[in-house]
């Protein structure tokens, strides 16, 4: 049998040297496996005719059986074209070429029957359809076209002439050439015989070639159920390896520190999603495994406090604990906020970041060193090789998303038996996402916010609102309270019509020349970002004009607006981020949302999500369906070891669950991966962990 994974592409018939070279910089397709694997984005059925009379301007692709009657060149230079006056008797279309009108007008001739397919579009108010594909419709069987496959291809591809309709043609030599079961089954015959899967030779036969939608999904059910499998069952055999290998350190007691903390310094009465997750904590800590906890909760919902309780656990226990945050200006807010909330109790926190002077790095690398430091509040300047820790027992990361498996594992070095690792985000994931991104974690929510929080009242504005919004802000301004303006852009872009912050700065210190106001982008020396940031937190400043470099950790009670310019450029995620900035007092917060009257249906989507619901979960599900994961913050950062190229998260949440149950029995049943009947998916693992080393390779 072939091998069509060291094949190499170029001796395909029909690719060649000049064809492969063109496929291994566009599409990253190098052997005759790679291209079986380069799957259709959409299908079109060829089974079907339409009439003329049928058509409109704002169809998918269709099929027509007719006739040219007649040829036109028409304009010149570039928009030279010939058009080919085409009828099926009910009505005329008009078949439209840019390119190679010579060669076209050649080889159609006035008055042959063919067959028509493409996408008609309105011009002009008539309908034509660009470059379609023209074929004699004796050679055409419509019984037998079934459907068929487009591929995504770019621009020099289409140049070259490797556009779809090409690069089907290659598909169809590629299985001329692979023959009958041309690739090893990746499943064990037991899982296809119980889970009812057609073979996976048949299944990628099927995939681009399918002829009918029945076919089709059975096809795609297939391959999504194995996508599915292996993302699930590295993550659980991952999960169960580690749990075997790692003895974790026992937080055993609830200590003096702690105590003293919950009775005397406690700001308010946990909420009691606080007090479940704080018990999920205190069991994990308490058992003789290492703990590896998620803890999501909307923005405000309480989180740093949990961490804190469960810091002071490791102090009362004696261990160290550290806190990463992502960016400086949260790990400074974080410090300042232990410190506030822990003065007069004998627990010593430190800062350290990439700003911190090296003259002030000693006295704190020394306090961790010897065990004097408690807590050390860092952001990526932890990892560092020279920060070590006397006995570090459990880590806090604020924002995993931001940091990744690959951080996440080299906090484990810092202590010979590997500490125990709380994860926190305040960005809502969905269930789905939760499993794949995070499933080798327990998860917890928080889904109350703190007494006294009201519900923060989105509005969606057109620009042409402005003025009335400017008042608006006056008013607020007028009654003591800050604002913040947040641009997608620092300065202008020819390329981008949007509302810049140079600018929009400049405005606002027009309109209210008898306010104070911050400017914060990220190109600023951090500084000065700290700087800007300060004034405002300290209302020295009563409007912040930024970036979204604030969209994370700013924390200011007074601050009771937040406006976003261009919000059509933001995502659901983000707008809830930013949304979660206001809010934090016990004063009514408003968020507002400035576009232009110009909205695409996706974008309008958006905003109606936005101004319904505060509820963070509930975002980001809507925004998972409308974005899709690729598109989600975190999906990228996370360093998962998935490519997914048929199952889709947002759609195949059930199926999703059903195979982490399937991988799952096979970690208990082989947890040590030596079973013979489970060496087809244990190898078929191995071999996604060396094509994925950058996050196996941490962690193996």
């Amino acid at each position: 049998m072939l091998d069509p994974t060291t094949r190499s592409i170029k001796y395909l018939p029909g690719v060649g040297e000049q064809r492969a070279t063109l496929l291994n910089r566009e599409l990253n397709i190098h052997s005759l496996y790679d291209l079986l694997y380069y799957l259709p984005y959409r299908y079109v059925d060829r089974s079907r005719l339409f009439r003329v009379n049928e058509l409109s301007g704002n169809m998918p692709y269709v099929q027509l059986c007719g006739e040219i009657r007649s040829f036109e060149e028409m304009g010149e230079g570039a928009s030279r074209r010939l058009v080919a006056h085409f009828t099926d008797g009910t009505g005329f279309v008009d078949l439209v070429w840019f390119r190679a009108l010579k060669f076209v007008r050649n080889r159609l001739k006035i008055g042959t029957k063919y067959i028509v397919f493409g996408k008609p579009s309105l011009f002009n108010g008539r309908i034509n359809i660009a470059h379609p594909d023209v074929d004699a419709s004796e050679s055409v069987q419509l019984s037998t076209m079934g459907l068929q496959p487009y591929y995504n291809t770019t621009e020099k591809m289409k140049r070259a002439g490797l556009n779809s309709h090409a690069m089907a043609k290659l598909m169809a030599s590629l299985f001329k050439v692979l023959g009958k079961d041309f690739v090893e089954e990746t499943l064990t015959p037991e899982i296809i015989r119980k889970h009812n899967l057609m073979p996976l030779s048949e299944a990628l036969g099927i995939i681009h070639f399918p002829k009918n939608m029945q076919e089709l999904a059975a096809a795609e059910y297939r391959l999504k159920f194995e996508e599915l499998f292996y993302v699930q069952l590295s993550i659980l055999h991952y999960a169960k390896d580690r749990m075997l290998k790692y003895v974790g350190h026992r937080f055993a007691k609830v200590g003096e520190i702690f105590t003293r903390f919950y009775n005397e310094k406690l700001p308010f009465e946990l909420t009691n999603a606080q007090k479940r997750v704080v018990k999920e904590i205190r069991r994990d800590v308490n058992s003789n495994h290492q703990m590896n906890r998620l803890v999501q909760g909307d923005v405000g919902s309480g989180k740093t406090l949990v961490a804190l309780l469960s810091m002071l656990l490791a102090k009362d226990n004696g261990f160290q604990a550290c806190m990463m945050a992502p960016t400086e200006i949260l790990a400074e807010q974080h410090y300042a906020t232990l410190c506030r909330m822990l003065k007069g109790l004998p627990v010593r926190v430190e800062l350290l970041t990439g700003s911190t002077k090296p003259k002030d790095r000693i006295p704190i690398l020394e306090g961790l060193a010897d065990g004097t430091s408690d807590i050390l509040v860092s952001t990526h300047a932890v990892l560092e090789d020279n920060v070590l820790f006397s006995n570090l027992g459990l880590v806090v990361i604020d924002e995993q998303h931001r940091f990744g498996v690959v951080q996440r594992a080299k906090m484990w070095a810092k202590n010979r038996i590997p500490p125990h690792i709380l994860v926190m985000t305040a960005t809502p994931i969905p269930r789905t996402l939760a499993m794949t991104l995070y499933g080798d974690l327990d998860v917890s929510v928080i889904d109350e916010l703190p007494p006294g929080r009201k519900p923060i009242s989105t509005m969606h504005i057109f620009r042409n609102k402005i003025d009335a919004m400017y008042g608006f802000l006056r008013q607020q301004l007028h009654e003591g309270r800050q604002v913040y303006v947040v641009y997608p852009l620092i300065s202008e872009s020819e390329k981008l019509d949007l509302k810049n912050l140079e600018d929009g700065y400049k405005q606002l210190c027009n309109i209210f020349c008898d306010y104070r106001i911050s400017k914060l982008h990220g190109k600023m020396k951090p500084k000065e970002k700290d700087e800007e940031m300060r004034r405002f937190a300290s209302g020295e400043t009563q409007l912040l004009v930024s970036t979204t470099v604030i969209e994370v950790g700013v924390d200011v009670p007074n601050a009771t607006v937040m406006v976003v310019e261009n919000a059509e450029r933001f995502g659901l995620s983000q707008l809830h981020q930013l949304r979660g900035r206001v809010g934090r007092g016990g004063n009514q917060s408003y968020c507002v949302l400035v576009t232009g009257d110009k909205l695409s249906e996706d974008t309008r989507k958006r905003m109606e999500i936005m101004t319904a619901t505060n509820d963070g979960f509930e975002i980001a599900e809507a925004d998972l369906k409308l974005r899709g994961p690729g598109d989600i913050e975190g999906v990228q950062q996370s360093g998962m070891a998935f490519d997914l190229k048929v199952a889709n998260l947002a759609k195949d949440e059930q199926l999703l669950q059903y195979v982490r149950e399937v991988a799952g029995e096979i970690v208990e049943a082989d947890p040590s991966c030596t079973n013979p009947a489970y060496n087809i998916v244990w190898e078929r693992l191995r071999i996604i962990k060396r094509n994925n080393n950058r996050y196996w390779g941490a962690i193996s």
